[in-house]
């Protein structure tokens, strides 16, 4: 993370910065998908248990709901009319659960039938009762790091244990939060549903239409790249996706056995958008934000770094990333740029950040695809409350980004809109925030989630450093 720190070893301890950089920012508030196929969908939302997860599986783990299951024996040449049939009946109340109502209404167009005409109906009664959003500039961010699967090994005696409680939150944690969430009305959006550039290149607010009561909100993860460091740790230890092509998680369990289920956020949220169809705004899960230098996605793709490796063969990791990266995109996850090495992007030079955006774009852009997101690690943004301007930002808009995340934790929610761009603050929530809230010394969490009610009884009692 740090000019002279070796790959690989790069240190949890820089995660420290985000509470600096937080603080010293000290912003105030200033004024569906649907799946490409009908049958996957159809076999979706029919329940379809999943793998099951046996006694080596961790604490904490295994699936929230069930995904879609194995394929029935023997092969056929296709689906029937009336799996078809049934299968568009499926997304077209996905589509309209998920507020995509013109796409729910062409899923209905050819059919007929009673059921046909109920839900055509139904869907012209909901779009009666949809407002738009009265505010862009107050959808609030929330975001979280990799998700702590085995307390007991996160939390052990070691030099990152400090380092997990402070800035980590658990499985049992962030479950009880996206419930908290739904609860309370939250919706997940992501940044193009917000803005986007209109006819003349310039960028602009776009309607966000919900029911009343309804609120967007957005969903970030940072390091989605299961870094080398945390092995053995009680993580995850990459994202995959599985013969019947949904994505999963691979854990290696206490024993030593390696299972696959729901074990960070991305798959987590899955599960939970497939229970609550409603909690997703046309589709949208979240931004998953990577580095490049220990590669991405939990696969060894930088050639930069091991590239002479004998143990590596990055093209095949390379080939793996490219099948997960396009699978999460297709399951409604955007990606963000946080920059190559992790840079601290207020006080890195020119010539750093030139050379970590070549990197960027040779090893990290080809797998993820284009992307126009920038989260700044640490929070380390370009400037004050005051509109970006100089060579850094030219650099960075030169590369294609239009959208740029910081962290403010005093407000629950902060943009900036120009012609240019979209800038908007992160909340982070992790050990340091709920710790704050819990002393009374923040109250900003109070608005999305009851801290005591979602505190995960392994996490060590006082372990948390105080962040003022």
């Amino acid at each position: 993370m740090f000019e002279g720190t070796p790959a690989g070893t790069r240190p949890l301890d820089a995660l420290k910065e985000v509470a600096k950089m937080s603080s010293a920012w000290g912003i105030r508030s200033t004024g569906a998908l649907l799946l490409s196929s009908m049958v996957a969908v159809s076999l979706a939302l029919s329940g379809c248990v999943g793998p099951s997860m046996n006694q080596d599986g961790p604490p904490g783990g295994g699936n929230w709901a069930s995904g879609p299951g194995t394929a029935a024996d023997g092969e056929v040449d296709g689906p029937s009319p009336e799996q078809q049939r049934e299968a568009a009946l499926d997304a077209a109340t996905t589509a309209a659960a998920q507020y995509d109502y013109s796409t729910a209404l062409k899923q209905l167009k050819d059919l007929e039938g009673e059921d046909v005409s109920e839900l055509t109906g139904k869907i012209a009664a909901q779009q009666e009762k949809m407002v738009t959003w009265e505010d862009n500039s107050q959808i609030s961010h929330l975001f979280f790091h990799s998700l702590i699967v085995d307390p007991k090994r996160a939390f052990a005696p070691g030099p990152s244990a400090q380092g997990y409680a402070d800035y980590m939150v658990t499985v049992k944690e962030f479950k009880a939060i996206l419930s908290s969430l739904y609860k309370r009305g939250y919706v997940l959006v992501n940044p193009h549903d917000i803005a986007r550039e209109n006819a003349d290149g310039e960028m602009e607010y776009r309607p966000i239409k919900l029911p009343k009561g309804k609120k967007p909100l957005v969903l970030s993860e940072d390091d989605v790249s299961y870094y080398e460091y945390m092995d053995g740790d009680g993580f995850a230890t990459n994202l995959t996706v599985d013969e019947d092509g949904n994505i999963t998680n691979t854990y290696q369990a206490a024993s030593g056995k390696t299972v696959h289920g729901d074990y960070d956020l991305p798959t987590i949220v899955d599960a939970f958008v497939r229970e609550h169809p409603d909690f997703s705004y046309r589709g949208s899960k979240g931004i998953l934000a990577l580095t490049g230098y220990n590669g991405l996605l939990g696969y060894r793709t930088s050639e930069i770094e091991y590239g002479d490796d004998p143990k590596i063969d990055v093209k095949a990791q390379t080939k793996k990333a490219k099948k997960v990266a396009g699978a999460l995109k297709d399951n409604g996850w955007v990606f963000a740029s946080h920059t190559w090495g992790h840079s601290n992007v207020t006080n890195s030079t020119m010539a750093r950040l030139k050379a970590d955006t070549k990197k960027w774009d040779r090893e990290v852009r080809p797998i993820l695809g284009d992307t126009d997101l920038l989260i700044f690690p640490f929070g380390a943004d370009m400037s004050g409350i005051a509109t970006y301007s100089g060579a850094k930002y030219k650099l960075f808009k030169k590369a294609g980004f239009d959208f740029y995340f910081g962290i403010d934790t005093s407000t629950p929610a902060w943009m900036q809109l120009t012609d240019d761009y979209l800038r908007q603050a992160r909340i982070n929530v992790d050990g340091l925030s709920m710790n704050a809230a819990l002393k009374g010394k923040h109250h900003v969490l109070e608005k999305f989630f009851d801290v005591k009610k979602v505190i995960d009884p392994a996490r060590p009692q006082h372990a948390t450093k105080d962040d003022g």
